[in-house]
């Protein structure tokens, strides 16, 4: 059930944790003190603000304490898949995974193309009191590709950017409207690398593991003919672009090129595209079918190399719950799509890790990097800023498990895997709405 009354916000100190910062890189022993919704004070271990007696004190000895994490990509599925996951069951995940804040796309049904429905959502998500929700609207009515949606209306509503999701846009003077449409007003299109004729009804990385599992392909073209009309059209508007779930070591030198040239591009990757390619498809599990597919060892590593210099600005969850029914398929026919709220952080630091990349670098993906390409004042910890914040464990071992994972989909690749770090406690606007503490 959704609450229709806030709980008063609790003055909360967060004690004897390792403070993680990801704006400096640094990390020391400091002590947190919450107010209001507000950070009013970073002390060291034993220091305690005159006159501030907490209501509730969060005991971090031998964790750490980070801004809470920003993802970029979040299906909820409501309005109208409701059978896939709820509000309710998804929101409780994005919190267990230390997710503070988090963007949804607007395919939802119908399409968030209307003030009202985006206005509806964020009233859902405000009254659960758990992660702040940034809905993008969708840039054409319908998602059909037509017609130009009241970006101001939908901008007044609450959306952050404007998107197609994963339905094509084939006319590109649609496209170029919009974009200048956007640029005259300063939005920001979220666009998906997708040529929509080139790989139609492919399944998997087109390669050898394709062709010998008799898989119909999806070509790295498909992803890079998108991006060259993207830039260009992008030369000619100005348009503020962000690319979301890139894939390919082509697409991403075309995007490192962009970058170079001074288009205003910003780019994520998804966590699980960090660690698999084509051939973790195994006996067809289609756990593993993903839209983009994943691609081979060459295009991975190229992952790893974008992050590293700076052609990619964050890594997300790209979460889509998904039911068992749409995943009980031949591989082929299955529903694309894997959950990723809660294995955001473990997916990123088994990566810093193989990486030889420190912790603070590793959160900065998941915090401060995506807060800038919202355009908001969050995913740092200062005094005087918004009390968001999660404590994890990066050493706890955990099973990936249904009865683990609190979204209602657990179609995910890593199920049955044991992963490194989780979220012990949750901190959104100075409520502590997560604590797994007592469960360890």
């Amino acid at each position: 059930m959704i609450p229709h009354t806030m709980p008063p916000v609790p003055r909360i100190a967060v004690r004897g944790g390792r403070l993680l910062d990801p704006v400096s890189g640094t990390e020391s022993l400091r002590d947190l003190y919450l107010a209001e919704g507000s950070v009013v004070a970073i002390e060291e271990p034993g220091r305690q603000p005159a006159g501030f007696v907490p209501d509730l004190t969060i005991d971090a000895t031998g964790l750490w304490v980070a801004p809470g994490l920003i993802d970029l990509c979040a299906r909820l599925r409501e309005p109208g898949f409701e059978y896939k996951a709820t509000l309710e069951s998804e929101m409780q995940a994005a919190i267990a995974g230390g997710v503070t804040r988090l963007v949804c796309p607007p395919d939802t049904d119908p399409p968030l193309d209307e003030p009202g429905l985006v206005e509806m959502l964020k009233h859902r998500a405000r009254l659960l009191a758990q992660a702040h929700v940034h809905p993008l609207g969708a840039l054409t009515v319908g998602l059909r590709g037509e017609q130009i949606t009241e970006m101001a209306e939908l901008t007044e509503a609450g959306c952050v950017g404007f998107s197609q999701a994963t339905s094509p846009l084939v006319d590109t003077q649609v496209l170029f409207r919009a974009m200048q449409y956007a640029q005259t007003f300063g939005y920001a299109l979220w666009t998906y690398a997708r040529d929509p004729f080139l790989g139609a009804g492919g399944v998997a990385h087109s390669g050898p593991v394709a062709t010998r599992m008799g898989l119909p392909g999806v070509p790295v073209a498909n992803e890079t003919l998108h991006l060259l009309t993207l830039f260009e059209l992008a030369r000619g508007t100005g348009v503020r672009l962000h690319l979301c779930r890139l894939s390919s070591a082509r697409g991403l030198e075309l995007v490192r090129r962009a970058k170079a040239e001074g288009l205003q591009v910003t780019a994520d990757v998804s966590a699980h595209h960090l660690h698999l390619i084509d051939v973790d498809l195994g006996d067809y599990d289609s756990h593993a079918r993903v839209d983009p597919p994943f691609r081979s060892h060459r295009d991975r590593d190229a992952i790893h190399a974008a992050l590293q210099d700076g052609t990619l600005d964050a890594i997300c969850s790209d979460h889509a719950p998904v039911d068992d029914d749409a995943k009980a398929l031949p591989f082929g026919e299955a529903e694309p799509g894997v959950i990723g709220l809660e294995l955001l952080l473990p997916l990123t630091l088994s990566w810093a890790r193989s990486q030889g990349i420190d912790m603070a670098r590793a959160i900065d993906f998941l915090t401060r990097r995506p807060a800038q390409i919202l355009g908001r004042d969050a995913g740092v910890l200062r005094v005087g800023g918004q009390a968001d914040l999660m404590v994890f464990d990066p050493d706890r071992p955990w099973l990936v498990t249904r009865s683990e994972l609190y979204s209602q989909g657990c179609n995910t690749p890593f199920l049955g895997r044991e992963l490194l770090g989780q979220v012990m406690a949750t901190v959104v606007e100075g409520r502590l709405v997560f604590d797994r503490r007592g469960q360890a």
